[in-house]
């Protein structure tokens, strides 16, 4: 039997990176660019196959003796989160994996990183992580060409492969990164589920509220790639060469859709992209294929959007019909000043709770994202941002502490302010950089400690859900028992490192 090229590897992260929360409420994520990938080499005539251990619920040690036992050529570990912010928080178990693996192996198994962070930190990591090769951008080009040179080393050389970092003779070499595609739907066509044991994937408990008991039939859905706003926040576009949105066709993701579907029973799709509601073309070139194949009635989708990008009426009532459901709208604060801060949209309050009250009287449920602890922030423009949170009342929330993430603007400007970050002298390292860790080190302000940001966020994150107002909306749109999970998921106190021992942040 041939030896197999490669496989992508998700690494175990999810006991560090959410706590307690991490078996009953957290969603189980398909590898999104796993199968991106995967369906790119297999298209290139490679032998690919995907271990994602968070679905296996692997150890570290565990996974490191999978990679052993498959023995490939090359193995590639996916550093990416639940959202493209999350990539940093997982390098953690990435690197206690692959440290094994290398022991275990005896460094006879070469391993390539890939991800958002990798991509905005590519020498750091090259430096710092215990991988023989870094990728710097998208990936399935570096990889192709780092498995042909595997195959024939004699005629080819590591200096012509796109986005490689690498060790030569003890000196760092970098190569250009590849170019990005531009036809997604012929370049990079689609995801490979046939490699994902699609039953061990579940929904975030939210996305589910109407039958809770679904959250199984579940996938995740790339549209598009990139995103052409700069919120100074925002690392999405780190492995990307510009601030720009490419998009699979209607009828590329309506081909995806009806193979979940009709597969795997899956109704439940979450949609990825950075900003999917942005351009009413494509979105209505969607809806109009999901219409066309009558599924609509069974769909739950959920997708990113902007408080500017949910003018068009038409296209938000097209939307509903086909079975989108749930909008997920970044308000961040309740404060312009603090929103002009970091490039976040020309809206104000009233813009906020006029279009969340539309998208809801349309039929949507609304995830609503906030911030708190962001540049210009301070105690008073905080506690309006919980303000506004409770007075909007969406059907869930999000609430995070802000967050330096490597690749965005504000990870240069907290460096050259000399703030404390997690991946500073005596910090905890990257796993600092998660919002449920018991070592989350979040971004201080010019005038509040990081450690009463994480406080304040906690703080809001429990008077929002034990809130009587909330609860009694719940159970009047999911019912008693969405509210009864809501009670028990409230109980769960989230352990913080400060709390327990003196820390200097």
């Amino acid at each position: 039997m041939s030896k197999l090229d490669v496989l992508l590897i998700t690494p175990p992260s999810r006991l560090e990176v959410y706590q307690k929360l991490a078996n009953e409420y957290a969603a189980i994520e398909p590898p999104v660019w796993s199968s991106l990938i995967a369906r790119y080499l297999i298209r290139k005539n490679f032998s690919v196959k995907i271990l994602d251990a968070e679905s296996e619920f692997l150890n570290h040690e565990q996974t490191a003796d999978k990679i052993i036992n498959e023995d490939p050529e090359l193995a590639v570990f996916m550093i990416y989160g639940q959202q493209p912010s999350a990539s940093t928080q997982c390098m953690p178990g990435g690197r206690k994996t692959c440290d094994i693996l290398n022991k275990k192996s005896n460094n006879e198994i070469k391993t390539l990183v890939i991800g958002t962070h990798p991509s905005a930190l590519p020498k750091k990591t090259l430096i710092e992580e215990p991988y023989t090769f870094v990728c710097q951008g998208e990936g399935p080009k570096t990889i192709e060409n780092l498995l042909y040179f595997f195959k024939n080393k004699k005629k080819r050389n590591l200096r012509y492969i796109p986005g490689l970092w690498y060790m030569d003779d003890n000196q760092i070499k970098n190569n250009s990164m590849a170019t990005m595609f531009e036809d997604l739907d012929n370049e990079l066509p689609g995801q490979e589920w046939s490699l994902l044991d699609m039953k061990k994937y579940k929904s975030h408990n939210w996305h589910a509220f109407d039958n809770l008991d679904m959250r199984n039939k579940y996938a995740s859905l790339q549209t598009s790639l990139g995103c052409p706003f700069k919120c100074s926040f925002c690392c999405i576009n780190a492995p990307f060469q510009r601030n720009k949105i490419r998009c699979w066709s209607p009828k590329h993701i309506i081909k995806e859709i009806k193979y979940l579907v009709e597969n795997f029973g899956t109704t439940n799709i979450k949609i990825p992209d950075e900003m999917f509601v942005l351009n009413p073309k494509q979105v209505v070139g969607i809806c109009d294929e999901i219409l066309k194949e009558d599924l609509g009635s069974i769909l739950n989708i959920w997708a990113y959007a902007r408080i500017d990008t949910l003018n068009d009426n038409e296209m938000l009532k097209k939307m509903r019909m086909s079975g989108f459901k749930w909008l997920a709208l970044g308000i961040e604060s309740s404060s312009k000043h603090v929103r002009d801060g970091v490039i976040k949209g020309k809206f104000n309050n009233s813009d906020i709770e006029r279009i969340v009250k539309k998208v809801r009287d349309l039929g949507f449920y609304v995830g609503a994202n906030y911030i708190f602890g962001l540049p210009d922030d301070d105690m008073n423009s905080m506690e309006q941002t919980l303000d506004l949170a409770l007075r909007i009342n969406s059907e869930w929330a999000n609430f995070y502490s802000a967050m330096a993430y490597p690749g965005s603007q504000l990870y240069l400007l907290a460096k050259k302010k000399k703030w404390k970050l997690p991946d500073d002298n005596n910090g905890p390292g990257w796993i600092g950089y998660s919002q449920h860790s018991y070592e989350t080190l979040p971004l201080p302000t010019e005038k509040i400690k990081g450690s009463k940001v994480l406080d304040f966020r906690d703080k809001a994150f429990n008077v929002y859900f034990n809130s009587n107002n909330y609860l009694s909306m719940i159970k009047k749109t999911f019912g008693s028992n969405t509210v009864k999970h809501l009670e028990k998921m409230t109980k769960h106190k989230i352990d913080r490192k400060h709390h327990f021992c003196e820390v200097n942040y």
